[in-house]
């Protein structure tokens, strides 16, 4: 069944509070429409599709205690934000998913500084449209 908002944020657990900074974030600071899709199967399960206009930015999915950020950057971008990015984050980067001229990114956010780490990344993502 299609879970509600409260539902998806509660499953998250003690990472709740960083989800619903991230969707305010991502909503009031950059212009963002969320909405809530079963996009790739029971191997992600429900997600949250944030879009600028008709352009995808990123999915958010939901994870016993935590969530996960998926999120398409060129390597350009990626060169940009990497002197300015956490190790983890670094470690994101190394470990993306190659499609064109740049690749996936799964980030798992579980502390401040990871949700530090991808408002910077989604910031940028959204600003450039790629």
């Amino acid at each position: 069944h299609q879970p509600t908002m409260d539902e998806f944020s509660d499953y998250c657990g003690e990472s709740k509070s960083l989800l619903l900074r991230l969707n305010d974030y991502l909503q009031s600071k950059l212009g963002l429409v969320a909405e809530l899709r079963f996009p790739y199967g029971n191997s992600y399960g429900w997600g949250v599709k944030y879009a600028k206009k008709s352009r995808h930015i990123c999915d958010v999915f939901a994870e016993n205690g935590s969530f996960t950020v998926m999120l398409r950057l060129t390597n350009a971008q990626c060169e940009q934000l990497y002197p300015d990015l956490t190790d983890y984050a670094k470690e994101c980067i190394d470990r993306k998913y190659p499609c064109g001229e740049g690749g996936w990114l799964n980030c798992r956010i579980l502390t401040e500084q990871q949700l530090c780490d991808a408002t910077k990344m989604l910031a940028l993502k959204a600003a450039r449209g790629a």
